[in-house]
C-alpha cells in the first residue's frame, strides 16, 4: 500500500544502554538505533520513558544525540527527543538542546512533582515553555502518561494549547492504557497526530484515525508493529509480548530483551534507582519471548 508521507508512523521509544555505574553506552545505543530503523521504524525517540529520560541530564543527552547524528542518522527525519523535568528552566534547556541539534520534534511531558494541579496551571506552564523555546520550536507532541507523572492532560487542555500554538502542537501521545481516553482525543483532536503508547490498543486506534505510536516494544519487534501502524492489522503476537513484558518491571524487561536479541547481556544495566532483572527472571522472560515469537514464525 502507498504510505502517507504526512503520517507520523512508527517511532521506537529507544532504550538507553548503560554501563555499570550509570554512564550511557554510546556504541550500543548506535548499534541498536540502526537495528530498529533497519527493521521498520521510521524514527527513534530519545530520552522517553523506556529510555529512562527523566534520569538523563544534559551531558548524557548531548552525548547521545551527537553519537546518533555522527553515526549518520538524520535528526530532521529520524530523531524525536523527550522533555521530562519538573523545573521550567530544565525543560527549556532539554528542549533547546534537542532543537538546536536539529531534532524533528519534541515529546513533552508535564511537570510531574506537584500533583492535583489545574488545567489553568498546566496551560501556563506549557505556554511559558513554548514561548521560551521561541521561533525554533516545532513538532511538539504532548505526552499523556498519568501512570508515571500522575499529572494527566485533559482533552480541554490539549484544545487550548493547539489553539494558542497552531502548527507547533502537532500531536498527543496517549499512554494512559485506557482506550476511552484515546477515543476522546481522536474525537476532539483528530486533526492532530494521536499516538498510542499501549501496543495492544494500537490497531483499533489506527482504524479509527490514530497516526501511529512511540512505543517500547518497537525496540523488539518493529517488523511486527509496522503493519499495525500502517494498516491497522491486529496481531495477537504483539499483544502476547506486551502481556508478558507487563508482568515484569517494564523498562528493565525491555532492556533485558534488547540484550537478548543482540546476544549481548551488556544491554541490561539500569541507572539507579531502577534495577536490572535478576538472572532467573531474565531467563524465564527470554524463554517466554522466544516461545511467543517462534509461534508467530510457525
Amino acid at each position: 500500500m502507498a504510505l502517507d508521507p504526512n503520517r507520523f508512523g512508527l517511532s521506537c521509544a529507544i532504550t538507553t544502554p548503560m554501563r555499570e555505574g550509570g554512564s550511557v553506552d554510546l556504541p550500543r545505543l548506535v548499534k541498536h538505533a540502526r537495528h530498529v530503523l533497519a527493521q521498520g521504524c521510521d524514527s527513534v525517540t530519545l530520552y522517553g520513558t523506556t529510555g529512562e529520560g527523566a534520569a538523563l541530564g544534559l551531558p548524557a543527552r548531548g552525548a547521545m544525540m551527537g553519537a546518533l547524528i555522527g553515526a549518520g542518522l538524520d535528526p530532521a527525519k529520524q530523531i524525536y527527543a523527550g522533555v521530562a523535568a519538573s523545573s521550567l528552566n530544565e525543560s527549556v534547556e532539554q528542549g533547546r538542546h534537542a532543537l538546536d541539534a536539529g531534532a524533528r520534534g519534541l515529546l513533552v511531558a508535564p511537570p510531574f512533582y506537584f500533583k492535583g494541579v489545574s488545567d489553568e496551571g498546566l496551560y501556563r506552564w506549557f505556554s511559558q515553555l513554548f514561548e521560551k523555546l521561541g521561533p525554533g520550536l516545532r513538532n511538539v507532541i504532548l505526552y499523556h502518561i498519568p501512570s508515571v507523572t500522575a499529572v494527566p492532560l485533559s482533552v480541554a487542555l490539549v484544545g487550548r494549547l493547539k489553539q494558542a500554538f497552531p502548527g507547533v502542537v502537532v500531536g498527543v501521545k496517549d499512554s494512559s492504557g485506557d482506550y476511552a481516553t484515546t477515543e476522546a482525543f481522536l474525537k476532539a483532536h483528530g486533526e492532530l497526530a494521536i499516538l498510542v503508547g499501549d501496543e495492544r490498543q494500537l490497531a483499533r486506534a489506527v482504524r479509527n484515525g490514530a497516526q501511529g505510536t512511540i512505543c517500547g516494544v518497537a525496540n523488539l519487534v518493529p517488523h511486527l508493529l509496522r503493519p499495525i501502524v500502517y494498516e491497522g492489522k491486529d496481531d495477537p503476537t504483539v499483544n502476547a509480548l506486551v502481556d508478558e513484558i507487563c508482568a515484569h518491571p517494564v523498562l528493565a524487561a525491555v532492556k533485558a530483551l534488547v540484550g537478548h536479541l543482540h546476544g549481548d547481556p551488556g544491554y541490561g544495566a539500569m541507572r539507579p534507582p531502577l534495577e536490572a532483572l535478576e538472572e532467573a527472571t531474565r531467563k524465564r522472560l527470554f524463554s517466554a519471548f522466544d516461545s511467543i515469537v517462534q509461534a508467530k514464525a510457525a
